[in-house]
């Protein structure tokens, strides 16, 4: 299906540069020829489309705002726009990219030794290792401080022991960066372990029953007394700084990504919505109602290219913080989600099946809703902000 002219309304593109526009392109020329045609089956299906990832790598999407160790090296616009197009194609495949790279490989560039550096990243940049992120906890998501996950120092290694779950990539992960808790156990003991497949004790099963992220592995993990080299233990970091460093560095990708998802519901519904005839013969995207339904989704996908440009920009300046990143993810992921649902309403009942994307994307984006940090936390994020006094406790 053609771009529509009409969802660069505020002409995004005049605010891009070359290389920006290109690597955007590149991967859109991708998920047009490689992910589309074949994302609905594997959506059906639930299995992830790993033939891709090679394909993936040499776009440089894997770590692709990391300098060195063979990563691409992308400013944080282009890497928004690059996960934007996998999103449009489809949320599955952008988690594996936003786990590999903002979760895996970003702690291991920015807390690693080198050794570890050159040992992961070049063979995750290429796709040849994979990665997963190990913190949320079977009790354990919004509030990580209460993880129940230890190791505990025995010579020269660390014994862990502990659960993890709703962990995306983790049963095909050659690498997990797991976060558990040492010494007297409170939160700043936190340490970052590098738990390698085939370590014994270490397993991962796949969780069952998923309506939404179908083309996309969701595991638990589980550690028995797994024995982990000091070399494997993330030496620049300890407490919660490290993985919630890691979460807010994700969440601003996410935050710029779900627009793909609002695109590819928008741009669908008025193709759709162009070509559907009721009653006299008219195009019932000559009817009031529809039209309102498409202004509304425009709308809001404009807004949203807004913001995540400018929480972009500031990044890659330095000048972006937490707070921000909350309401980009809070704002980006509702729209994003009511733009689906809306859709969905435009295709009537073919709006149900996933020869079209609406409800396919509508599934996914309820877990993009919960995953990095829930609307309701990052409402309270914002709360704190506003008015000084945390309502958290």
């Amino acid at each position: 299906m053609p771009r529509a002219d009409i969802t660069d309304l505020f002409r995004i593109d005049d605010l891009l540069s070359a290389e920006e526009k290109a690597a955007r392109d590149a991967v859109a020329r991708f998920v047009d020829a490689e992910v589309l045609p074949i994302i609905g089956k594997h959506f059906r299906d639930g299995t992830f489309p790993a033939h891709l990832v090679p394909g993936l790598a040499e776009l440089g999407v894997l770590g692709a705002n990391l300098q060195g160790y063979g990563c691409a090296g992308m400013n944080t616009v282009s890497y928004g726009l690059v996960l934007q197009e996998l999103e449009r194609g489809d949320s599955g495949l952008r988690s594996f990219a936003s786990v590999q790279g903002s979760l895996c490989m970003f702690p291991i560039h920015a807390y690693g030794s080198e050794e570890q550096k050159t040992r992961f990243l070049p063979g995750m940049a290429k796709g040849q290792l994979i990665g997963c992120f190990g913190l949320t906890e079977p009790d354990f998501g919004s509030n990580p401080g209460g993880m129940r996950a230890r190791a505990r120092k025995d010579g020269d290694t660390w014994v862990l022991n502990g659960t993890k779950a709703w962990i995306t990539n983790g049963s095909i992960a050659d690498v997990a960066v797991v976060w558990a808790k040492t010494e007297d156990g409170g939160p700043e003991s936190v340490r970052g372990f590098l738990v390698e497949k085939g370590m014994p004790g270490f397993s991962a099963r796949e969780i069952p029953g998923k309506f939404s992220l179908r083309a996309s592995r969701t595991s638990e993990l589980s550690f028995q007394d797994v024995r982990v080299p000091d070399r494997n233990v993330l030496p620049g970091v300890v407490g919660l700084k490290g993985p919630l460093s890691c979460l807010n560095n994700a969440r601003a990708g996410i935050a710029f990504a779900v627009t793909g998802a609002a695109i590819a519901c928008f741009e669908g519904a008025r193709e759709y919505a162009l070509s559907r005839t009721q009653f006299d013969g008219k195009s019932i995207a000559g009817y009031q109602l529809t039209q309102e339904k498409l202004a509304d989704m425009l709308q809001e996908i404009v807004k949203a290219q807004l913001l995540s440009l400018r929480l972009a920009r500031l990044k890659d300046e330095g000048k972006s913080n937490p707070v921000m990143v909350s309401l980009a993810k809070r704002n980006n992921v509702k729209s994003a989600l009511d733009i689906a649902r809306v859709a969905r309403s435009i295709y009537g009942a073919n709006g149900i099946t996933d020869d079209y994307p609406p409800v396919r994307h509508m599934l996914n984006l309820e877990s993009v809703f919960t995953y990095e940090g829930t609307h309701e936390v990052h409402t309270l994020v914002l709360g704190k902000a506003i008015t000084g006094i945390d309502a958290f406790g």
